[in-house]
């Protein structure tokens, strides 16, 4: 009859739209997934993200980032880099150039990267076991200006150079434990090779710092 025709076919229509709501829910989930992860991704540091993946690549393949596919804005600058690593919240590299050296800022950051990683002379180059460990802060340097005293300073503001003919000394801006422009200029004196009671010229700095997100 009729009534046992559509007795024996809604089952199957059920079973049916069951499988296709099944389907259609894992669609929604992959996409929602896929969305999450383009958003993780556009949020990170494109500073950041270059200095790792420099690290990562020379560690784990002896390969050496062309900065030619870097983002656009890393393309189109020239600054000086400083770029320093920390393990675990322990400083474990930073090297860094005053002026730029490189093309551009990508390149800038690729070698300045890969020498923080592995030619600092207080550390021993990094290791692939270490690279899960690691986080990056990338300083990019304004213009140096020259002042007359130390009254000048501000430890948490403005980096310092101090120099005396080819001996230079450099300590960044906002560092843990240099609270004061005295401390700040014994510190770059003494990364200098020079002493206090030696001539010397004072320049101070600022810098954009970019930092790997929390």
């Amino acid at each position: 009859s009729i009534k046992e025709i559509a007795l024996h076919i809604e089952p199957r229509f059920l079973s049916i739209a069951v499988e296709l709501s099944s389907t259609l829910f894992k669609m929604e989930e992959q996409r929602s997934s896929l969305l999450e992860k383009d958003e993780a991704s556009s949020d990170k540091n494109p500073y950041v993200e270059l200095a790792r993946k420099a690290i990562e690549a020379y560690i784990r393949h002896g390969r050496v980032l062309s900065g030619e596919h870097a983002d656009l804005l890393l393309r189109n600058q020239r600054a000086g880099v400083f770029m320093c690593i920390k393990k675990r919240g322990s400083l474990r590299g930073c090297i860094g150039t005053i002026h730029p050296v490189r093309k551009n800022l990508a390149e800038e950051i690729i070698h300045n990267a890969i020498s923080a990683a592995t030619r600092d002379p207080r550390f021993p180059a990094l290791t692939e076991d270490e690279l899960e460990d690691l986080s990056f802060s990338v300083d990019i340097l304004g213009e140096r200006e020259k002042v007359a005293n130390m009254s000048q300073l501000d430890p948490r503001k403005y980096g310092v150079i101090v120099k005396s003919g080819p001996a230079v000394g450099l300590l960044l801006p906002d560092l843990e434990g240099v609270d004061t422009p005295e401390a700040q200029v014994k510190i770059a004196l003494r990364k200098a090779g020079l002493s206090p009671s030696e001539k010397y010229e004072l320049f101070r700095f600022q810098v954009t710092r970019h930092k790997e997100s929390t």
